[in-house]
């Protein structure tokens, strides 16, 4: 009896790591996803840590930043081109910009 349960705990622990991804922090996102165009300037991307430009984008406030990598917006593509990026990893880019261009 206690062969199957561990042998059903165990299964449903593998079944659990299977289904769960780690969020990478804002910082790593950044550099692995978004440097590319944000660190340039790259087709009018703000550059992180312009806070002059960073100013009336972060006006808009957080959502409509998130709403606006999301979805896309002039020419940044939708996601920013990660589409293996969750929207919490997403948010969590946006929000690694905000406080490093403020």
């Amino acid at each position: 009896m206690q062969k199957i349960h561990i042998a059903v705990i165990a299964s449903s622990l593998i079944a659990l790591g299977t289904t769960l991804q780690v969020q990478a922090d804002g910082a790593t996102i950044y550099n692995t996803k978004c440097m590319a165009c944000h660190a340039s300037g790259a087709a009018g991307a703000p550059k992180l840590g312009d806070k002059e430009a960073w100013a009336p984008r972060i006006a808009t406030g957080r959502d409509a930043l998130i709403a606006s990598v999301i979805n896309g917006k002039n020419a940044m593509p939708p996601k920013g081109a990660c589409m293996d990026c969750s929207d919490e990893d997403l948010a969590a880019a946006v929000d690694h910009m905000i406080s490093s261009s403020q």
